[in-house]
C-alpha cells in the first residue's frame, strides 16, 4: 500500500463511471427486503431456541461432565480461524505490494468483522449463565488462558472495525451527490460517517500512516488471537490436544478457511452486483492460487499433527486416532481430509478450475469442511477422558447435539450472514477512490 495519494484521481472522468458502477447496487432493493426477511425471519426460530436454553439451562444441549466443550466452541474456534482473512489479504498481502488484492480488501474486512464479532457472541451463548462474562472482566487471572482470548478477540475486532471503516471515509465523501437512488437517512448517514472529508492531501497522508499503523498492529494481534485460541486447547493433558504445534496449526486452517469465505463472497458480489469489471477472473484465480499455498501449508501440519503421535502410539492417543481414522468419526474425518484439503489442493493446481463458478463450489466445500474440522478438533477427545465413565447414563457416553443447540449455532451463521449482507448493500464493496486512482495511473502510464 502506498504511503501518499496522488488526488488528481478526483478530477479524472473515469471517477464518476467508478463511483456509478460501485454505488448502483447500494441501498434497498426488493431482493435485499425478501432475502433479509428470510434471514430476519429463521434468526427469530433460533432467537426461540435460545430463549429456551436461557430458562432450563444447558441441560437442553448435549452438553455433559464429560464433553463440555461441543458445538459451540467448534464454532466460536470456525468464527475465530474464519475472521483472520482480513489480516492475511488486507495486511500481509497489501504491505507486501500485491496490487490485485485491493478490490477484495473490503470484503475480507467485511468477513472479518462479521466473524470476530459473532465469535464474542458465541462464548457468551455457551455459558450457562451468561450474566457471569463480567466476571471475566473484573477476577479474571492473568495466568488464565481465557482472560488472553476475550482480550485478542476484543482487541482484533477493534482494529478490524478501524480498517473497514478508514478506508470507507473518502468513499462516503465521494458518494455525495451520487446517491438519489437510496432513502434519504441513508444520505445522512453518508454525510455523518464523512466525517467533513475534504480529499486534501492532508487528509489523504493522514489516513494512510493511521491506515499503515494498523495494518502492522493486526498483524501480531492476529496471531495472537488464534494462536491464544489454540493455547485453550494445547495447555491441557487430553489426548488430541496435548500438541506443541497447535498455534501454527490453528492459524493455517485460519487462512484456509478465511479465504474459501472471500472467495464465496466475491461470486455472489460480482454476479448480484454485476461488479465483474473489477471483481475479475484474474481475482479468483489468484486467490485459487492463495488457496493452494495456504492448503498445502495446512496439509503439512495436519500430517505432523496425526504423524508423530501415531508412531509413538501411546495408549490414550492410540485411542483417540483409532476413533478418528476407523472409528465413530472416520467418515466425518476423511471427508473433512479428502474433500476439503486434498482434492481441492490438486484440482485447484489446474487454471481451469480456478474460474469463478468452480471456485465457488470448492470454496463451499473447503468451508463447510473446515466447521467440521473444528468439530473434530474439539469433540472426540472428550469422550475419552482419563478416568472411566461409570455410573452415568448412557446418553452420557457419546456427545450428541440437541436440536436446540444445533438450532442456536445455526442463529449465530444467520447473524454472520446479516451483518455481511448489511455492510455489502449498504456501502461501496469495492473501494472507489483506490479503483479510480489505480486507474488513473494506468493511464497515466499509456500515455507515456
Amino acid at each position: 500500500m502506498a504511503s501518499e495519494v496522488n488526488t488528481d484521481f478526483l478530477q479524472d472522468k473515469k471517477l464518476d463511471s467508478i463511483a456509478a458502477d460501485i454505488l448502483r447496487p447500494v441501498g434497498i432493493t426488493q431482493g435485499f427486503v425478501v432475502w433479509m426477511g428470510f434471514l430476519g425471519i429463521s434468526l427469530m426460530g433460533c432467537i426461540y431456541a435460545y430463549s429456551i436454553q436461557w430458562d432450563k439451562g444447558l441441560i437442553v444441549t448435549g452438553l455433559r461432565d464429560y464433553t463440555s466443550w461441543g458445538m459451540y466452541i467448534a464454532n466460536f474456534v470456525f468464527f475465530v480461524a474464519t475472521s483472520l482473512v482480513g489480516m492475511l489479504i488486507s495486511s500481509i498481502l497489501g504491505l507486501i505490494g500485491f496490487k490485485w488484492v485491493k478490490p477484495i480488501a473490503r470484503i475480507a474486512e467485511i468477513i472479518a468483522v462479521a466473524f470476530a464479532a459473532v465469535a464474542g457472541l458465541v462464548i457468551i451463548i455457551d455459558m450457562g449463565h451468561p450474566e457471569r462474562l463480567g466476571n471475566v472482566f473484573l477476577y479474571g487471572r492473568i495466568q488464565s488462558p481465557i482472560v488472553w482470548d476475550v482480550t485478542v478477540v476484543i482487541t482484533y475486532l477493534t482494529i478490524s472495525i478501524l480498517l473497514y471503516f478508514l478506508p470507507l471515509i473518502p468513499d462516503l465523501a465521494i458518494s455525495k451527490g451520487r446517491m438519489n437512488h437510496t432513502p434519504k437517512w441513508l444520505q445522512n448517514l453518508y454525510e455523518v460517517m464523512s466525517v467533513k472529508w475534504q480529499h486534501t492531501p492532508e487528509q489523504y497522508r493522514l489516513l494512510m500512516k493511521a491506515i499503515r499503523i494498523l495494518l502492522i498492529l493486526i498483524i501480531p494481534t492476529a496471531f495472537a488471537i488464534h494462536t491464544v485460541t489454540s493455547w485453550l486447547f494445547a495447555v491441557t493433558l487430553r489426548p488430541g490436544w496435548d500438541s506443541t504445534i497447535f498455534g501454527p496449526y490453528f492459524l493455517t486452517g485460519a487462512f484456509v478457511a478465511g479465504s474459501a469465505a472471500v472467495v464465496i463472497v466475491m461470486y455472489f458480489v460480482r454476479s448480484n452486483y454485476k461488479l465483474d469489471k473489477y471483481l475479475t477472473n484474474h481475482h479468483f484465480d489468484m486467490m485459487g492460487k492463495l488457496l493452494v499455498l495456504v492448503s498445502i501449508v495446512y496439509l503439512y501440519f495436519n500430517i505432523n499433527e496425526y504423524l508423530v503421535p501415531a508412531y509413538k502410539m501411546k495408549t490414550a492417543e492410540a485411542i483417540h486416532l483409532h476413533d478418528l481414522f476407523v472409528g465413530e468419526y472416520a467418515v466425518m474425518f476423511w471427508s473433512v481430509q479428502l474433500l476439503g484439503l486434498v482434492l481441492p489442493i490438486i484440482l485447484l493446481l489446474f487454471s481451469f478450475f480456478r474460474k469463478p463458478f468452480s471456485m465457488l463450489i470448492i470454496s463451499i466445500v473447503v468451508l463447510v469442511a473446515a466447521w467440521f474440522k473444528r468439530f473434530l478438533i474439539v469433540v472426540p477427545t472428550q469422550d475419552h477422558p482419563f478416568l472411566p465413565k461409570q455410573y452415568v447414563p448412557q446418553a452420557w457416553m457419546v456427545y450428541q447435539p440437541t436440536v436446540i443447540e444445533t438450532a442456536i449455532t445455526v442463529g449465530t451463521l444467520l447473524l454472520v450472514l446479516i451483518i455481511i449482507t448489511i455492510l455489502v448493500k449498504f456501502f461501496p464493496v469495492i473501494p472507489i477512490w483506490e479503483m479510480a486512482e489505480e486507474q488513473h495511473e494506468l493511464d497515466h502510464k499509456s500515455q507515456k
